[in-house]
C-alpha cells in the first residue's frame, strides 16, 4: 500500500548539535503509526518538521505523493494534515464552540472580503464550519460545553478540545502530541476509544506519546527515536521485545 506521508533521511541541526538524523519512517492510509523513545530522542522536533513548525538540515518529507518539507503550516493543514499540539493553549474569551471552529480556517474558502461583505458563499462556509465544530465537539465528549467560555474548561477536557479542533478541518492525517500526557485514568480510557473510532473510519494518524501502555493499546506500527536516530520499527510485540529497544528504552519485558 503506497503511503500518506513519508519520511526519508530527515536531519535537523540546532547549531552543532544533531536533534535528528537520518530519520525515516512511513504512516500508511488509515494507519495509527507511534513515536516513543527517552526524553531527548528528538521526537518533538520530528513532530514539528513534519507539521511545519521547524525546517529540516537535510531529509524530504512526502505527504500524498507532494513533497511538503518547505511549504508552511498552513499550506500543509490546507492539504489535510492536522495537529493537536499537547501544550496548545485555549483561546481565552471565546466559547468553546468558537475554539474547535478555528480548526478550519485552513480549509476556508470564502476569503476576507466575503466575510467582511457577508457575501453568501462566506455565510454557507460559516454555517457549514459550524456544524462541523459541533460534530467535532460532539465526539469529543464537549457537546455540552459548546457555549461556555474555554478557559472554564478543566485540564482533560482542554486536551480533548484541541482534539475536537484537529478534527474540524476534517484532517487526512492527525498529528498528535503527547495527547494522553497529564490525563487521568477515565480521561485516557475516552481518548483511547476515540482515536480507535478514528482509526476505524480510515483517519491516518501519527502519535508521539510516552505512555507505552496507551501506545501498545493503539498503535499499529511504532517507531522507537533515540539520540535523534530510528532504533526500530515495527509492530508493538516486536518491538517490546527488541534488545536493543530494550537496552534504549522500555527495559526488561514483564
Amino acid at each position: 500500500m503506497t503511503a500518506l506521508l513519508t519520511v526519508t533521511n530527515l536531519s535537523r541541526r540546532f547549531g552543532g548539535v544533531h536533534a535528528l538524523r537520518r530519520v525515516c519512517l512511513d504512516v500508511a492510509p488509515g494507519e495509527t503509526h507511534a513515536v516513543i523513545g527517552p526524553n531527548g530522542a528528538g521526537k518533538s522536533t520530528l513532530f514539528r518538521l513534519i507539521g511545519g513548525q521547524l525546517t529540516a538540515s537535510a531529509g524530504g518529507i512526502v505527504y500524498d505523493g507532494q513533497r511538503i518539507d518547505r511549504l508552511p503550516p498552513h499550506r500543509r493543514a490546507r492539504l489535510g494534515i492536522a495537529i493537536a499540539f499537547q501544550d496548545a493553549p485555549v483561546f481565552r474569551g471565546m466559547t468553546v464552540a468558537e475554539n474547535a471552529m478555528v480548526g478550519a480556517h485552513a480549509v476556508t474558502r470564502a476569503g476576507p472580503l466575503a466575510a467582511v461583505l457577508r457575501l453568501p458563499r462566506h455565510r454557507r462556509e460559516e454555517k457549514e464550519i459550524r456544524t462541523a465544530a459541533a460534530a467535532a465537539l460532539d465526539r469529543a465528549g464537549l457537546a455540552a460545553w459548546a457555549d461556555r467560555p474555554a478557559e472554564d474548561l478543566p485540564l482533560g477536557r482542554q486536551r480533548a478540545l484541541q482534539m475536537a479542533r484537529a478534527l474540524c478541518g476534517r484532517p487526512r492525517l492527525l498529528l498528535l502530541d503527547e495527547p494522553a500526557s497529564g490525563l487521568r485514568g477515565p480521561e485516557r480510557t475516552a481518548l483511547a476509544g476515540l482515536i480507535e473510532e478514528l482509526r476505524a473510519e480510515g483517519l491516518s494518524i501519527l502519535l508521539v506519546e510516552h505512555d507505552v501502555g496507551f501506545v501498545s493499546r493503539l498503535a499499529d506500527r511504532v517507531t522507537v527515536l533515540d539520540l535523534g536516530r530510528v532504533l526500530a520499527t515495527g509492530p508493538f510485540p516486536e518491538i517490546r521485545t527488541d534488545p536493543v529497544v530494550i537496552s534504549a528504552y522500555l527495559g526488561a519485558p514483564a
